[in-house]
């Protein structure tokens, strides 16, 4: 899929719903798929959500984990 489409898709989910699939979720970070299924698998991602056999990340779960993880500048 295009990354517009990608894009349009985690925003209609924003307003439809605040879960989001793991392709929405890596677009929404900004990181690619595979990388959020290694932090999934090694437990150093967001948290997330199993709906039966789906995972659903929760956009506020999302923005925490990113705020949590965002770098500071180093400075001398």
């Amino acid at each position: 899929m295009e990354d517009s489409d990608q894009v349009g898709r985690a925003q209609r989910a924003k307003r439809g719903s605040p879960f989001l699939n793991t392709p929405q979720a890596a677009n929404y970070l900004g990181i690619s798929i595979r990388l959020l299924l290694r932090l999934r698998r090694g437990g150093g991602g967001p948290i997330y959500r199993r709906h039966c056999r789906f995972i659903q990340y929760h956009i506020d779960d999302l923005d925490a984990w990113s705020e949590a993880n965002s770098g500071r500048a180093f400075r001398r």
